[in-house]
C-alpha cells in the first residue's frame, strides 16, 4: 500500500491571470489519455476547456472556480487542482494549496513574474508547498525564459535552476534540450504527441554543456554523493542529479525551472515526467493536526491508510444531485457506508455516494485513501470542516480566509425573486468563505460582500442563471473600518432598576491602539472588584460594540480594551448587567479616543503600452493613487502603484477607453490606511444619504 501511496502526486497549477493554466491542464489530460481531442480556453470552438466547466468561464475564458481531476501518467496517479489566476477568486488558490502536497507555477515567458505570481508565491510559502516552474508561451514575441528565470530569483527570492534550454525561440521555438540527459526533444504529431530524443544541435552544444554544470553544481547543495562524483571523475549519472534535484525541490530550497509551449504542443511531456520526478508524495509532506482536548498540541499524521481516519473538506459545490464535499484524506480511509464525525458539529455522518471527479464529470469509486482527493454526496459540513473516525479527537489547522473590501446592495424585482436570491446566497455563502452576506438593520437591504468587483458581478451573474433570481443592484460600497488614535479612560456603571431585582455593574480601565490585531481584551482585575464568572461577560460585550462603531457604523479593529477595576452588587449583577456596562464603557471612552476612519488600499498594477504611460500615470493620481514604480519591458510599461479601493470602482471602463483597450491591471488587498479629512465628510453624506427614506 505504502508503495501505492508513494505513486501518488496531488499537484495545484498556479499562475499569474493569462499565463496558460488552463491550455497547460487541457494538455496534460489529453496526453494523459483522459480527453481525447484539445479544446480553445475562449471556448472558440462552441465547447471550452474541460476544466472550465462553468459558462461564465467559458465567455469569459478565465477560471473562476478550482477544479479538480485524476489522470495517470505512467504508473503515477496525480490528482490535479487547476486554480483561477484572478486575486478576487484568491480563496480558490488558498483551500486549494491547502491540501495539495506540491504545485506547477506556470510564467508566462513574455510577462515573467507578475504581481499574482507573486500573491502565489506568497501562499505556498504560507503552506510550505514545494514547486517546480514551468515558463510558458516560449512561441510568442519577447519570449525570453532566461529572464523569468531570473525573475523568480530576484522577486520571488527562489534558487530557481534551468533544467532545459530552447531550441529557438519565438515562432522558431522547435524543441528544446533536457540539461540532464543532455539530449534535444522534439514533439511530433498533429498534437505534439509523439516525443523524439535526438542529439543537440552543434550550435548549442557549448551553451548547453555550460547551463548543465550550473545545474549540477546547484544541485550537489543537497547530496554528498553527486558531489563525490563530480569530485572524482567529473561524468555523473542522471540517476544521482535527479536524486540531488528532488531533495533540494521537497525541501522547498530549489526550484527547477521547465519550459514549454502549451499552446503549439511543446514541452508539456517533459513536465509531466518532472512532477511525478521531483515534486513529493503525500508521504513525503509533513501535515499536523490540532488534539481537540489540548489546543497547543500538534500531532503529526501518518499518511498511513491503516491508522485511523483523518480527512479535510476544502471545497463544496451544491450540484443537481446534492451538495459535493471535496475531501482530502491525509491518513485512514473513507468508503462507502462508513459512519465519520464532523469534529466542528460533533455530529455522525454516514458515508454515502463516494467519487472522483474529472472537472463536472464525477466517476463513482468504493474508498479514498490517504494521500488521495476525492468528493462526497449528500454531507452536510462547512469548507474546511474536519472528519475523522469515532474516537479521534484530532482537527486540521484552518485555512487563511482574507476579509472582503467591497459590498453591493442587491434589490430583488418581486416576491419570487427574493425567495430565489435567499436561496442562492445560502449557498454561496456555504461554497466561499470570503462572499459573506447580511441585511442591513437601518435600510433593510441585503448587502453582498466579496473580494472585489469583479467576485461579486460573478456571484450577482450565477443567481440570475442558476437560480434565475431578478435582482438589480445598487453602488458598490467599500469595506471601511473605524479605529481610535490615542488612549481614552473609562469608568461606567450600569444601573438599572426594574420592581424585582435589577441590574448592577461597573467597569473600569482604558482603551488604546494596538498594532498587532484587530482587538485584544486585558483582563487586570484584582482583588475581586468583579468577580472571575463575570469576565467573560465584560470581554463579550466590548466584543459586540467593534460590530458597528458608534461614531460612523463601521467595524471597529486595532483597539486593546484594558479593565483594572470595578464594582459589582451580591443580588443585582448578571451577566447581562456586565455585558451592558462594557458596552456603555466602550461609547464612553471611545467618543475621547480620536476616533478615524481607515479605508483599504489596493495593490494596482497595470501593463499598457509604452505610448500610454502618461496618460496612465495621469489617471492613477486623479484616484489619490501613488506610484511605487514603473518599469519598461519592450514595448510595455508596468505600473506599479497604491490606490484606494473607493477611487477604483469602474476603473476598467475608464481604463480601457483611455488606452485603446490595450491596457489591462490587477488588483489586489493591500493594507487598511487613514481616509483624508475632506474625504470622510463625503463618506459621511454618502451614509445619510442611504439612511434617508425613499420619498
Amino acid at each position: 500500500m505504502s508503495q501505492a501511496i508513494r505513486n501518488i502526486r496531488n499537484i495545484g497549477i498556479s499562475a499569474h491571470i493569462d499565463s496558460g493554466k488552463t491550455t497547460l491542464t487541457e494538455h496534460i489530460l489529453f496526453y494523459t489519455k483522459r480527453i481525447h481531442a484539445i479544446h480553445d480556453v475562449k471556448g472558440k470552438d462552441g465547447v471550452g476547456a474541460t476544466m472550465d466547466s462553468m459558462d461564465l468561464e467559458k465567455e469569459r475564458g478565465i477560471t473562476i472556480a478550482s477544479a479538480a481531476t485524476c489522470c495517470n501518467w505512467e504508473d503515477h496517479v496525480i490528482n490535479i487542482i487547476d486554480t483561477p489566476g484572478h486575486v478576487d477568486f484568491t480563496i480558490e488558490v488558498e483551500r486549494s494549496l491547502r491540501v495539495l502536497d506540491g504545485a506547477v507555477l506556470v510564467l508566462c515567458s513574455v510577462g515573467g513574474v507578475q504581481s499574482q505570481s507573486i500573491t502565489v508565491d506568497q501562499q505556498m510559502k504560507r503552506y510550505q508547498v514545494p514547486c517546480i516552474a514551468f515558463v510558458n508561451k516560449c512561441d510568442r514575441n519577447g519570449a525570453n525564459p532566461l529572464k523569468v528565470i531570473s525573475q523568480l530569483r530576484t522577486k520571488l527570492g527562489h534558487n530557481a535552476v534551468a533544467m532545459q534550454i530552447p531550441i529557438g525561440l519565438e515562432n522558431e521555438f522547435q524543441g528544446l534540450v533536457d540539461l540532464v540527459t543532455m539530449q534535444a526533444v522534439y514533439f511530433d504529431g498533429d498534437n505534439g504527441e509523439i516525443v523524439r530524443r535526438d542529439d543537440i544541435p552543434e550550435s548549442l552544444l557549448a551553451y548547453a554543456q555550460g547551463k548543465r554544470e550550473e545545474l549540477i553544481d546547484a544541485a550537489t547543495m543537497f547530496s554528498d554523493k553527486l558531489t563525490e562524483a563530480v569530485l572524482e571523475s567529473g561524468d555523473v549519472s542522471c540517476e544521482l542529479i535527479m536524486e540531488a534535484i528532488r531533495k533540494g525541490t521537497v525541501a522547498r530550497k530549489m526550484t527547477p525551472v521547465f519550459i514549454g509551449s502549451a499552446y503549439k504542443n511543446k514541452g508539456v511531456q517533459p513536465l509531466l515526467d518532472a512532477v511525478t520526478s521531483y515534486l513529493p508524495c503525500p508521504l513525503e509532506v509533513v501535515n499536523e493536526a490540532i488534539d481537540t482536548e489540548d489546543t497547543t498540541h500538534r500531532v503529526v499524521l501518518s499518511g498511513n491508510p491503516e491508522d485511523q481516519l483523518v480527512s479535510l473538506a476544502f471545497k463544496l459545490e451544491d450540484g443537481p444531485y446534492g451538495q459535493l464535499t471535496y475531501i482530502r484524506v491525509y491518513q485512514g480511509v473513507i468508503g462507502r457506508g462508513d459512519i465519520i464525525i464532523n469534529t466542528r458539529t460533533g455530529k455522525k455522518v454516514k458515508v454515502g455516494r463516494v467519487v472522483r471527479m474529472h472537472a463536472d464529470q464525477m466517476e463513482d469509486i468504493n474508498v479514498i485513501t490517504a494521500g488521495s482527493i476525492g468528493a462526497l454526496f449528500g454531507i452536510d459540513c462547512a469548507s474546511g470542516d474536519t472528519f475523522v473516525a469515532p474516537g479521534v479527537n484530532l482537527t486540521m489547522l484552518s485555512m487563511f480566509v482574507p476579509e472582503p473590501v467591497i459590498s453591493l446592495a442587491l434589490i430583488p424585482k418581486d416576491n419570487k425573486a427574493q425567495i430565489s436570491m435567499s436561496k442562492a446566497l445560502n449557498r454561496f455563502t456555504k461554497e466561499d468563505p470570503t462572499f459573506r452576506t447580511h441585511v442591513d438593520a437601518e435600510t433593510n437591504e441585503t448587502i453582498i460582500e466579496g473580494m472585489g468587483e469583479l467576485h461579486l458581478e460573478i456571484y450577482v451573474e450565477r443567481m440570475r442563471r442558476e437560480y434565475a433570481a431578478e435582482v438589480t443592484t445598487g453602488n458598490p460600497r467599500v469595506a471601511y473600518r473605524e479605529t481610535i488614535t490615542r488612549r481614552a479612560d473609562f469608568n461606567y456603571t450600569h444601573k438599572k432598576q426594574t420592581g424585582g431585582a435589577g441590574q448592577f455593574g461597573r467597569v473600569a480601565g482604558f482603551l488604546e491602539p494596538y498594532s498587532e490585531g484587530d482587538f485584544l481584551f486585558d483582563n487586570k482585575i484584582t482583588g475581586g472588584s468583579i468577580p472571575t464568572n463575570y469576565i467573560p461577560a465584560c470581554e463579550k460585550g466590548f466584543r459586540q460594540t467593534l460590530e458597528k462603531g458608534p461614531k460612523m457604523g463601521f467595524p471597529v479593529t486595532g483597539i486593546k480594551v484594558c479593565i483594572n477595576d470595578g464594582a459589582f452588587h451580591a443580588v443585582d449583577s448578571s451577566e447581562i448587567a456586565f455585558i451592558s456596562a462594557a458596552k456603555g464603557a466602550f461609547k464612553e471612552a471611545y467618543a475621547k479616543a480620536a476616533p478615524v476612519i481607515h479605508e483599504p488600499i489596493m495593490k494596482v498594477v497595470i501593463e499598457t503600452p509604452t505610448e500610454y504611460q502618461g496618460s496612465v500615470m495621469g489617471l492613477l493620481n486623479q484616484r489619490r493613487g501613488i506610484i511605487v514604480g514603473a518599469q519598461d519591458e519592450g514595448v510595455i510599461s508596468v505600473i506599479e502603484s497604491q490606490v484606494p479601493l473607493a477611487e477604483m470602482v469602474g476603473f476598467s471602463t475608464i481604463l480601457r477607453s483611455a488606452t485603446q483597450g490595450k491596457a489591462q491591471f490587477t488588483m489586489e488587498f493591500s493594507a487598511y490606511r487613514q481616509v483624508p479629512a475632506p474625504i470622510v465628510e463625503k463618506i459621511l453624506e454618502e451614509i445619510a444619504l442611504r439612511k434617508k427614506p425613499a420619498a
